[in-house]
C-alpha cells in the first residue's frame, strides 16, 4: 500500500467523475499474432490475491482471463511487500539484486537521508535507491520508444538519469476512473508520441484489505470498483479500435492473510531494544544490533519461537532469493502467516491496528499473485501453470521487441503463453 505523497495530482480526481462501468463482453481475437502490438498495457492489482478472481466481482478481469490466459498463480518474490515486488515486475531482478529489499530500509552509503519509506518523497525521487537495475521503462526509451507510468514504485525518479516520458506523481486520492482516463488520454497523442509501454496501477483492494481485513465487504467492494475500471479501460480502447491491437498484462504483486489482533510476536519481550535497531518490523522484520551485544542477541532471536523465525542474512533459505544485499539487515525474523511481529512501544503508537498484512512467505497459498494477459501476442483460453515473478519481465521485454537488460527471469517458462507467430 503506498501512502500519501506530498505533491499531488491537483484536480484530477475532481474533473473526471467515478461512473459505473458494464462488464464487456469478449470478442473474437487473432489466432496469430502477425504484427507487433500497439502497446503494451501493464496493469498492478495491489494485494489481489489469486483466489480472489473466483469470488465472482471481477466480471472483466475474467473475461480476460478467458479470452485470454491465466495463470494458476504467480508466486512474488520475498519479501511479499509491494515496492520490491513491483520493481521486480519491470525489472525481473529479485529484491536481493535490484537493491529495494523492502517498504523501509536503509543504506548509509546514501547521505544525508539514508531511511527510505514510501512517504519520503525524498527518498522515492532519488535514483540512488533504484539504480540497482533498469526498469523497461528505461529500456524502451533508450532504445528509441516512448513510455508512460501512470503509477509505478521507480517511475518518479531519473533511473540512469531517464525518467518516463509521461509519469504522474503518486497520488492515493486519484479515482480509479481518473487514471484510466489518463492512460486512455495518452492513448490519443500522435502515433509519433504514443507510449508504446504504459504502467497503471490500483491500490484500494489492498488498502481496504489492510484496514478491514481480506475477507471483509470493504475489500469486495474494492473488487468490484477496480474491476470496472478495468471495464472502463477495455471500453476505451474498443471505442478508439486499439483493444484488439494491444496487449494487456494484469498482475498483482502479492496476496493478503487476515491478521487478528492479539496474533503479535513482541521482540522486547526476547531482546532489550537499546541494545539494537529495528529497521522494519510487520509480517517481516530487519534487526540490527549493536556489535557489542550482537552475540546474546543472536542467540535469543535465532532460537526456536512459536510464531517466528529468524535468520543472520547470510543463513536466509536459498529458495527466497534474500541476504546478500547491503541493504537488508543482520538479522530477518519472518513471522508465521497471521502474525505480526512488533514491539509494545510501536504497538501503542498504532492508532488503526491492521486486519490484514502480506510479507510473509512467498510459498503460501495466501501470499499467491495474480497473472492475466490478452491481446494479439496471447493465446485464447489458455491457464499456465504457476512461475515466480521474475518472469514477467522477460516476457514483456519480448512483447515490446526491447533487448532485456541482465535479469534472473525465465522467458522460455512463459513463452507458451503466446500464439506461435508471437514465440
Amino acid at each position: 500500500m503506498w501512502l500519501a505523497c506530498a505533491l499531488a495530482l491537483a484536480g484530477c480526481a475532481a474533473r473526471v467523475p467515478t461512473r459505473a462501468v458494464q462488464t464487456v463482453a469478449p470478442v473474437a481475437s487473432p489466432a496469430v499474432a502477425k504484427t507487433a502490438p500497439v502497446a503494451v498495457i501493464l496493469i498492478s492489482i495491489d494485494g489481489y490475491r489469486a483466489d480472489y478472481l473466483q469470488r465472482g466481482l471481477s466480471p472483466n478481469l475474467v473475461m480476460l482471463a478467458q479470452q485470454g490466459v491465466r495463470a494458476r498463480w504467480m508466486t512474488p518474490s520475498f519479501p511479499t511487500l509491494t515496492f520490491p515486488n513491483h520493481y521486480t515486475l519491470v525489472t525481473g531482478r529479485y529484491p536481493d539484486h535490484h537493491g529495494i529489499v523492502a517498504n523501509e530500509m536503509e543504506d548509509p552509503a546514501i547521505r544525508p537521508d539514508h531511511h527510505f519509506t514510501p512517504s519520503n518523497r525524498k527518498a522515492i525521487t532519488d535514483p540512488r535507491w533504484w539504480d540497482g537495475a533498469t526498469p523497461l521503462w528505461v529500456s524502451v526509451q533508450q532504445q528509441g520508444g516512448h513510455a508512460a507510468t501512470m503509477f509505478w514504485p521507480g517511475s518518479e525518479a531519473a533511473i540512469h538519469g531517464v525518467s518516463p516520458d509521461r509519469w504522474v506523481p503518486f497520488d492515493p486520492s486519484v479515482s480509479a476512473s481518473a487514471r484510466v482516463d489518463r492512460v486512455l488520454h495518452w492513448l490519443d497523442l500522435p502515433i509519433s508520441q504514443r507510449p508504446r509501454f504504459i504502467t497503471l496501477y490500483f491500490g484500494a483492494v489492498d488498502r481496504q484489505a489492510h484496514r478491514h481485513g481480506p475477507d471483509s465487504a470493504q475489500v469486495d467492494a474494492a473488487l468490484r470498483d477496480t474491476d470496472a475500471a478495468v471495464g472502463q479501460l477495455i471500453q476505451g480502447l474498443r471505442q478508439r479500435g486499439l483493444f484488439d491491437r494491444m496487449d494487456i498484462v494484469v498482475v498483482s504483486d502479492h496476496g493478503m492473510a487476515a491478521v487478528r489482533g492479539s496474533h503479535r510476536v513482541y521482540l522486547d519481550a526476547l531482546v532489550n531494544p537499546k541494545h539494537l535497531r529495528f529497521r522494519t518490523l510487520g509480517a517481516v522484520a530487519g534487526i540490527d544490533p549493536s556489535p557489542a551485544f550482537a552475540a546474546r542477541i543472536e542467540h535469543r532471536l535465532l532460537a526456536a519461537h512459536p510464531h517466528m523465525r529468524c535468520w543472520r542474512k547470510r543463513d536466509i533459505p536459498a529458495r527466497l532469493h534474500y541476504g546478500s544485499n547491503p541493504r537488508v539487515p543482520a538479522i530477518v525474523c519472518l513471522a508465521q502467516t497471521g502474525w505480526l511481529i512488533t514491539t509494545r512501544e510501536a504497538k501503542a503508537r498504532d492508532e488503526s491496528p491492521m486486519r490484514g498484512a502480506h510479507g510473509y512467505d512467498n510459498a503460501d497459498p495466501l501470499m499467491r499473485a495474480l497473472f492475466v494477459a490478452e491481446g494479439p501476442s496471447f493465446r485464447r483460453g489458455y491457464v499456465a501453470p504457476p512461475f515466480p515473478n521474475v518472469d514477467v519481465y522477460p516476457l514483456l521485454a519480448h512483447l515490446l521487441r526491447v533487448a532485456p537488460e541482465e535479469n534472473d527471469g525465465n522467458y522460455a517458462a512463459v513463452t507458451d503463453m503466446l500464439v506461435p507467430g508471437a514465440r
